[in-house]
């Protein structure tokens, strides 16, 4: 019987796969819902410069070692810790990194998935042109039907399997016939929709608008806060932490030039996150609908509404959801395949017989996050929903104690060697360069983004009027959340939520028997951070 660590998982067969597929891997949700406010409110062309630094000093290094370690020993993170931690004679603490990675990855796709289901069901809304008039109250009402209504949880259900069912079929038709060849058409296809719908915005809407919103220094608007917020987007953007780049890794052909290709990916990610913020402000010029919002509130209240204005939008409102969905796709077939190449190799079972196990898996943890949102909304655990706990044990713990311990074992624990080997070929400045930043600058970052993380996310519940302990302990006096410091402040009249909870107060939805109960749409608030 063969050993674990003989179990063969396969390979791309082209160099050029290893680019798209870690673009899809890293353009997700944080683009469309995140990025364009982050840089709206916090001095534009600044912010973008802070975020491209924090991008390249400390999250690259990250993800080339991820990368490194999985093509090194040509098996996903859990194994490949595994080995290293072995031949360096390391700690077993160090081993903790493979399957807390996978256990991440399983809990970040359980709730993608979910809002993957959401992006399925608003291409059907825009097709059927759900929103043609819709103003900001009724296209609330729209998302509160779909996502909070108890009496229609079922028809959310049904979106959130449908669109699982299509990464269930890419991943079940095999490394190079499945996830090869459909990253290879999913990432450049959303690509020219996306940038289709950049030529549309340019033409229909006010790109000047769009590029001061973004592009524009504004020195007066960038702080600390802001430094912390680039901070944070560009740690949670990447995909770092969940295995992601180790099976990416282990797949790579031996002439793919890894290092290039991930600056090539996380410059492309910048890219991609540019065009959409400047897309989206340039169609929403003069309207201020887009003005302080970002999350559940943006990509699917405040976007739809101010598209219903353009010319033919029906159509255009579909290709963005169209796009969004591709974007969506991509990520969750990354994430997928972290945890289908882990468990098989772990239990040597065919191909077909782990993706079904796995996204059924991923499908029953996911009901957990989408009743979160109807039926078992008023059930909390500490002021929090199922939904809130998965997120922030993911983003808060598990993503940056993957982080570090890659870091440190890499930094520490291995010789300059077998690091340099492991690397490969590269610049004397760079391998310096790597190694300070494994040893000392990427641990104590992510360390206090994981410590700040929680704490913001834990005062918040308190501030929602949680009674657990720590509530007691002073933690409701921790700063705004980094990512959205100017919330508080931020009037909400137009889409009726009230600042000090996730109620939205303006919209009523009829559903059935839920008639007269008034219905709350997912506000910013449901997203503690993000991890999509």
């Amino acid at each position: 019987m063969s050993s674990k660590y003989q179990t063969s998982i396969g390979s791309f067969t082209r160099k050029s796969t290893f680019f798209w597929a870690s673009v899809g891997a890293t353009v997700g949700l944080a683009n469309l819902w995140q990025f364009p406010y982050l840089a709206s409110v916090h001095g534009g062309g600044l912010f973008v410069l802070a975020y491209l630094v924090c991008l390249l000093v400390v999250t690259l290094p990250l993800m080339v070692t991820e990368a490194a370690i999985g093509r090194h020993s040509r098996h996903g993170m859990v194994l490949a810790m595994d080995g290293l931690v072995k031949t360096a004679g390391g700690s077993p603490v160090w081993r903790l990194a493979g399957p807390l990675s996978i256990l991440a990855s399983f809990l970040v796709l359980s709730f993608t998935a979910v809002f993957g289901g959401i992006v399925v069901a608003y291409i059907f809304f825009g097709a059927t042109d759900s929103f043609g008039s819709a103003n900001t109250a009724e296209a609330t009402g729209i998302l509160a039907e779909l996502v909070s209504s108890s009496g229609r949880y079922r028809e959310f259900m049904g979106w959130h399997a449908f669109f699982l069912l299509l990464v269930v079929w890419v991943s079940a038709r095999g490394v190079v016939s499945g996830v090869e060849r459909s990253l290879r058409m999913i990432v450049p296809g959303g690509l020219v929709l996306m940038f289709g719908l950049f030529g549309v915005a340019a033409t229909q809407g006010q790109l000047a608008s769009g590029i001061d919103s973004i592009l524009v220094l504004r020195p007066a608007q960038f702080g600390l806060e802001s430094l912390q917020a680039a901070f944070f987007h560009a740690f949670f953007t990447l995909g770092l932490g969940v295995g992601v780049w180790a099976i990416f890794g282990a797949y790579s052909t031996s002439h793919t030039r890894l290092k290039r290709s991930l600056l090539a990916v996380v410059l492309m990610d910048t890219l991609i996150a540019i065009v959409v913020g400047v897309m989206m402000f340039s169609v929403a010029s003069g309207s201020g609908s887009l003005d302080g919002q970002h999350g559940f509130g943006l990509l699917f209240i405040s976007l739809p509404v101010t598209l219903a204005p353009v010319p033919f939008s029906q159509v255009v409102i579909t290709a963005v959801f169209l796009a969004v969905m591709l974007v969506v796709w991509a990520t969750s077939i990354a994430l997928l395949e972290s945890v289908v190449a882990w468990f098989r190799e772990w239990t040597g079972a065919p191909r077909s017989w782990s993706v079904i196990i796995v996204g059924t898996a991923v499908w029953l943890a996911g009901l957990g996050s989408l009743f979160s949102f109807n039926v078992w909304s008023e059930y909390r655990l500490a002021g929090a929903t199922t939904y809130r706990w998965i997120e922030l044990v993911a983003g808060g713990v598990l993503i940056p104690l993957v982080a570090i311990l890659v870091a440190t074992f890499a930094g520490w624990g291995l010789t300059k060697r077998y690091s340099a080997g492991m690397l490969g070929d590269a610049p004397v400045l760079f391998r310096k360069a790597w190694l300070w930043s494994m040893r000392l600058i990427l641990p104590l970052v992510v360390a206090w983004i994981g410590i700040q993380y929680t704490a913001v996310s834990l005062a918040n519940l308190c501030e929602n009027g949680s009674a657990a302990i720590w509530c007691s302990t002073g933690q409701s006096s921790v700063a705004e959340e980094p990512s959205v410091p100017e919330r508080e402040s931020d009037p909400k009249p137009e889409n009726g939520v009230d600042e000090g909870s996730n109620v939205t107060t303006s919209t009523k939805a009829s559903v059935g028997e839920d008639a007269n109960r008034e219905r709350a749409a997912p506000s910013e608030d449901d997203i503690l951070y993000h991890s999509v």
